[in-house]
């Protein structure tokens, strides 16, 4: 499939364009109480609040109508102001369980990962690493409902997220150059022919 090429997008308005797996597509779904509950929820929040709520307010609509009561949110440490007021907004309507991406103090030289302050005049001693895995767990014997990543490193979220028992759910993503809105560089003309032109090697 090669559906970002498509000019019209036709199946917005019916057209089947893979009739082989439609069948096996809507029998998934049916097999599924909990996917299609999470189906027709959002679905609700996209027709009765298209163009008026924000993320944080979907997010909030999304729990109340799934009938969620425990919320995990997994954050990186430089958004910890963020996850302070986040967490704070939540518990309004939900129990709480976050998780820091430090979580434990694993240093990076336990594992042999390449440290950010390697050679720097003030190098501290110890650098932790980042630990997915660890915001899993912990969120797992927590037992969460649903689980939100908030500003997760590249590739961490992507292992947050195997190892999590609750559905996850991304508020933000990291962009440290871009004000973690990753999106920005399709928009700005300086960064789009950059990617275009070379992509990361320069």
């Amino acid at each position: 499939m090669r559906c970002a090429a498509c000019k019209d997008k036709a199946c917005a308005t019916g057209k089947d364009c893979c009739t082989e797996s439609t069948n096996v597509v809507k029998a998934t779904y049916a097999s599924d109480s909990d996917v299609l509950k999470s189906l027709e929820v959002a679905t609700q929040i996209e027709s009765r609040y298209y163009m008026q709520k924000t993320r944080v307010e979907e997010l909030i609509l999304y729990a109340q109508g799934m009938g969620y009561k425990k919320l995990g949110v997994a954050f990186c440490i430089g958004l910890a102001q963020e996850a302070a007021t986040l967490c704070a907004i939540l518990e309004r309507d939900f129990e709480v369980s976050s998780v820091c991406c430090k979580l434990c103090g694993i240093d990076k030289a336990y594992f042999g990962l390449e440290r950010l302050h390697a050679g720097a005049e003030n190098e501290p001693k110890s650098e932790a690493m980042c630990n997915p895995i660890g915001q899993a767990l912990i969120l797992n014997r927590e037992r969460t409902d649903l689980n939100i990543i908030l500003g997760l490193c590249i590739g961490h979220d992507t292992i947050f997220t195997a190892y999590s028992e609750a559905p996850v759910t991304t508020l933000a993503v990291k962009d440290r150059v871009l004000a973690h809105n990753p999106l920005g560089a399709l928009y700005s003309n300086y960064y789009l022919s950059k990617l275009r032109e070379s992509g990361c090697n320069k």
